[in-house]
This record gives structure tokens, C-alpha cells and sequence, in this order.
């Protein structure tokens, strides 16, 4: 395959969503304001729409619209929304387009009450749960799979709240963090394999629900623990219930998290997000040493790694890019034009720090190459003697099906390809990444191997998953 006669798109994995939901006891506190900053925490796991609902004397109020949280939610808006309970989302769209249609929350409104929905991740079954509902007289105004999840506990919550909830995530499959609202109660649940995070925080006279810890420190709460894989947490003015609605099973948290999306100052599943990086920086230095005068991460993700990198190496640790903190993610723009301009705007190298270095750049992940063809480019541009490329995770060479939109696997770059050939179609004297033991040796708490999906190195899930159209 001639990898240079290849058109390449962005080179970043798109992250779901965030959610964030909040119940205090006092009627008087401002619910909506409280999600207004859990969602500013969360705004790296989806830009291009935000949502929050509020519930006050029984009724769901719910404002949303396409774009950043700061966007959407002026001083305004905000004040529309009166509440003590509220749950918020934001999102990037793995299934459904990109249209306030789409937007979350997700409220529904009937006979015997109302809920409002907010869903992270991808349901491998929703097509065909979809066609049930419809045959059974449901309508649906989206395309997303979350309205699934919505309509299903609308449809059976004459049978109680538990017992609609319970039926509801026993039938869906897939991976899911919910966070859902109702008059009197917030809920909280998580796929039975964990794929997405989930957790639970304390703040003076409530709780919180929500996708990182970063958010719960981020409006004063505290951070108690992470929901289980496969727990449903009820918190009303009674306290905090918790039970479980599935079997134990083999525990599958997206490895992706702490490579990529999740932010640095956030702990999911006990792992220390930050610290992972660094431990696997550490690991990729032991793995795949390389002769240089200057190590430097790719901002932001890559920055803790390429200190790990540098530690373990010997080899000296700068900042040699300059990240626009004005540009969004690669995958934001809507066409190739607009992407590859963005990576021109998003990154750029300071001359003086790798003029006539032998140069190692340490990124996260690499898509479709896009970025690490454009940054070899600027750091020769600039005067690097060599150029090195590492990464710290594995070669991407699968889809996700659970809730990152990864291409397809003949859009991934490094599939049927070796990592020589690749590194000279990005134009770096030499590319390692990271192994898959490395990985999981950085994700081991307290020397503990615990369970990860790692599919989108490996091919192997930890469920069964849809037919790929190559």
C-alpha cells in the first residue's frame, strides 16, 4: 500500500460525552448554576452541544444548544433554569448527527410524571430496541440512541421507578454511563462492564453524579467513590440506595480514558489519571529508548508522558510547542480543508528550543496521522536535526463500538501496516508505540491488574459486538 497516495482527515479519537447531575436537599439552591460548572469541567469530552434540566414543583425545565457550554448558557438562559435537582450534558456525536435534535438532556413528560436523561456512551443493540418502540407506537424526534434509553423507562414506569429503571438497563446492551431525573429523585448506572465512568460525589446538603471527578472538585463537592460496573444508585431525600441489577462480569473500562480523554487531575476506577501517563511515559522510554537532546509532549495529553519519557531516558524534558488555546480539537471542523487548517493553527513549535536537536515528540495516539505528519513538518521546518516519534499507547487498528467514533478499520492508519512503514509516511526518522503489556503495567493500581476494554488495539471486547462494514 503507498500510505503517501492516502487522504487522511483528523487524527484524534472522539470522546462521547459528559454528564453531570446534582440534587441538594435545600428547595432554594441554585441546581442549574451548580451543573454550569460541572460542565465546564467536562467540556473536553464533547464541544459540540450542552444541555441542563431542572426540576422545581414537579415540572422539567430543559435548556440546550449547539456549542460550548459558555455559548449556550448566558446569564440569561441560566436564570430560566430554577432548581435544586438539575443534570447537564455535553456532547460529541458517535451515533446520530450533529443537530440540536440530537442535543441531551432527553425529557420526557407523561401521565405519571416526567424524567430528564443525560447518557454517555453507545448501545450496540438501539436499532433494534428502536423498531420495538416504534412498532409499539412510539415516536422518537432524534436519531440518538440515548432517546432509546428515555422512551424504554417512560414506557415502563407505571411499574415504579426501580423496577422501570431496572427493566431498562437489563434490556439495553452496550456500555453507558445514565444519569437520570425525575420529580423527587436523581439516578445514577453503569454499564455492567464499567466502559464508561461514573461517579459519586458529596457537596453541603446534596449529591453529585458525574463522568470525571474533575467536576466534582470543580463546583466544591468531594469525591467519594465510583459507581460500580453494573450499579444503580437512587438518591432522593431519604439519602443514597444503591443495588445492583446485573451479574458480575469481566470488568472492561475503556483504556482510552486515562490514555486520552479523561483529564489529568481526575481518578476513575482508583488509577490516577495523571500518574497513569506517566507511568507510561516511563514505560515507552524503557521499551523503545532513542538517542536524543530534547523530549517534548504533544499538548496536552502527551505532556505528562513525555516527562515520564524523559525520566526514564535521561533525556532532557521541553516545551517546544506552542498549543492556541482558541482552536478546538482536530475532529471539530466539519470538512478536510477546515481540519487541516486547524492543525496548522493549533500547534507550533518554538524555534530556539529545537534548532539542531536530535528531537523526541511524544503524542498520545495516532489516528489517520494527520497531526503527526503536520507537527514531523514543523519541527523540521524549524531546524530539528532528527525527528523521533512515540506514542503512549498501542496502535489503533479497531473501531470502538462503545461510544468513541473511531473510523473504520481501513481508515486506520496503522491497520495492515508496520510501524516502519508508518513512521516514514509521517516523515520521522523512527516511530515506537507503546506495547499493550506497557499499558496495562501503567493502569496497574497498587501493583492490581484489573479489567480494561482494550478492543481498539487488540480487536477482543468485552462484549459481543455489531459486524463491521469494511
Amino acid at each position: 500500500m503507498n500510505l503517501k497516495n492516502l487522504v487522511y482527515t483528523d487524527d484524534a479519537l472522539h470522546e462521547a460525552c459528559g454528564v453531570f447531575g446534582v440534587f441538594c436537599t435545600d428547595p432554594e439552591r441554585d441546581g442549574a448554576s451548580l451543573v454550569y460548572y460541572g460542565l465546564f469541567s467536562l467540556q473536553h469530552r464533547g464541544q459540540e452541544s450542552a444541555g441542563i434540566a431542572v426540576v422545581k414543583d414537579k415540572a422539567i425545565t430543559c435548556r440546550k444548544g449547539m456549542g460550548l457550554v459558555g455559548d449556550v448558557f448566558t446569564p440569561e438562559v441560566l436564570s430560566t433554569l430554577q432548581g435544586s435537582t438539575a443534570v447537564g450534558h455535553v456532547r460529541y456525536s458517535t451515533v446520530g448527527t450533529s443537530s440540536i435534535e440530537n442535543a441531551q438532556p432527553f425529557v420526557s413528560r407523561f401521565k405519571l410524571g416526567s424524567i430528564a436523561v443525560v447518557h454517555n456512551g453507545t448501545l450496540t443493540n438501539a436499532h433494534v430496541v428502536r423498531e420495538l418502540l416504534e412498532d409499539g407506537g412510539i415516536g422518537f424526534t432524534s436519531s440518538s440512541d440515548s432517546e432509546v434509553v428515555v422512551n424504554l423507562i417512560a414506557k415502563n414506569y407505571k411499574k415504579g421507578l426501580e423496577k422501570a429503571l431496572t427493566d431498562t438497563i437489563q434490556f439495553i446492551k452496550g456500555s453507558y454511563a445514565l444519569v437520570v431525573m425525575t420529580n423527587e429523585s436523581l439516578v445514577g448506572a453503569r454499564d455492567p462492564n464499567g466502559i464508561r465512568p461514573l461517579c459519586l460525589g458529596k457537596i453541603e446538603g446534596g449529591w453529585i453524579l458525574a463522568s470525571e471527578s474533575c467536576a466534582i472538585d470543580a463546583v466544591g463537592g468531594t469525591f467519594l467513590r465510583d459507581i460500580e460496573p453494573g450499579e444503580l444508585i437512587i438518591i432522593n431525600a431519604e439519602g443514597v440506595r444503591s443495588s445492583s441489577f446485573s451479574e458480575k462480569t469481566r470488568r472492561g473500562v475503556c483504556a482510552f480514558e486515562y490514555v486520552y480523554f479523561a483529564r489529568p487531575d481526575s481518578v476513575i476506577d482508583g488509577v490516577d489519571v495523571y500518574g497513569a501517563r506517566i507511568q507510561a511515559g516511563e514505560i515507552l522510554g524503557r521499551e523503545s529508548a532513542v538517542l536524543a537532546d530534547l523530549v517534548m509532549g504533544v499538548p496536552d495529553s502527551g505532556i505528562p508522558a513525555a516527562i515520564g519519557y524523559g525520566r526514564a531516558t535521561g533525556t532532557p524534558f521541553g516545551l517546544g510547542f506552542v498549543k492556541s488555546k482558541y482552536v478546538g480539537r482536530t475532529f471539530i471542523a466539519p470538512n478536510q480543508e477546515l481540519r487541516e487548517k486547524a492543525v496548522s493553527v493549533k500547534h507550533n513549535v518554538i524555534q530556539s528550543e529545537v534548532q539542531g536537536k536530535r528531537v523526541v515528540i511524544i503524542d498520545d495516539s495516532i489516528v489517520r496521522g494527520t497531526t503527526s505528519r503536520r507537527l514531523v513538518s514543523i519541527l523540521r521546518n524549524a531546524g530539528a536535526k532528527e525527528v523521533h516519534i512515540r506514542v503512549c499507547s498501542p496502535p489503533v487498528r479497531f473501531p470502538c463500538y462503545f461510544g468513541i467514533d473511531t473510523p473504520h478499520r481501513k481508515d486506520l492508519i496503522s491497520n495492515m501496516n508496520s510501524v516502519t512503514e508508518l513512521g516514514k509516511s509521517l516523515g520521522a526518522d523512527s516511530l515506537a508505540f507503546l506495547s499493550v503489556a506497557g499499558l496495562l503495567e501503567s493502569l496497574a493500581f497498587n501493583h492490581e491488574q484489573r479489567g480494561y476494554c482494550l478492543g481498539c488495539f487488540t480487536g477482543e471486547y468485552p462484549i459481543p459486538v455489531p459486524g463491521e462494514d469494511l
